[in-house]
């Protein structure tokens, strides 16, 4: 897995480490394909981490986004957690966001194997499911009905710009970018 080469922002590089940590943590995420047309389709969807790769799902049926796959299984994969929109200067284009983001390639197949499939509905619920719900856990009548597929992980980078506490922001540090400009 390669991480960081090519990002134009190296002060706010995460490690690996990091980048795969706040992936393990992130709520849910966007799927990047590409379709025969050469189109790309984003998908939001709901993941977890399983074995060092990115397991998802869908339903069966062929539409869109299975299509792409089958056609081309290179995929990416991104993952936000944004915090704050704060000020760094004086004027309104001096604004930022404290963020934290997360972006992957890879490969992704189709898991048919049910034991897997099994593995990720119970590691789905575990991270999405209420711990008040009555229902019976481990029980999973239709994984026939669904699709489960799996990213292996090729590239990995992730970046984070911290909210910075009050006495670093405008109006206490003036960090305008243009400082001659006036209104």
């Amino acid at each position: 897995m390669s991480s960081a080469a090519g990002m134009r922002r190296h002060d706010l590089i995460m490690s690996e480490e990091q980048a795969f940590n706040a992936l393990e943590q992130g709520f849910s995420g966007w799927l990047a394909t590409v379709g025969q047309d050469g189109m790309p389709y984003c998908t939001p969807m709901l993941y977890i981490c399983m074995d060092n790769r990115v397991y998802l799902h869908s339903t069966r049926a062929k539409g869109l986004f299975r299509n792409n796959i089958d056609n081309n299984a290179k995929v990416c994969f991104g993952v936000d957690d944004p915090d704050q929109v704060y000020a760094y200067g004086r004027f309104e284009c001096d604004s930022a966001l404290a963020y934290q983001s997360v972006i992957m390639t890879g490969e992704i197949e189709v898991i048919e194997d049910l034991e897997t499939k099994q593995r990720f509905c119970e590691r789905l619920m575990a991270k999405y499911g209420k711990k008040d719900w009555d229902r019976p856990s481990g029980f999973f009548p239709r994984l026939n009905q669904i699709a489960v597929y799996a990213i292996t992980i090729q590239r990995l980078t992730g970046k984070k710009i911290e909210l910075p506490g009050v006495s670093q922001q405008w109006p206490a540090i003036d960090r305008t970018k243009t400082p001659n400009a006036h209104s």
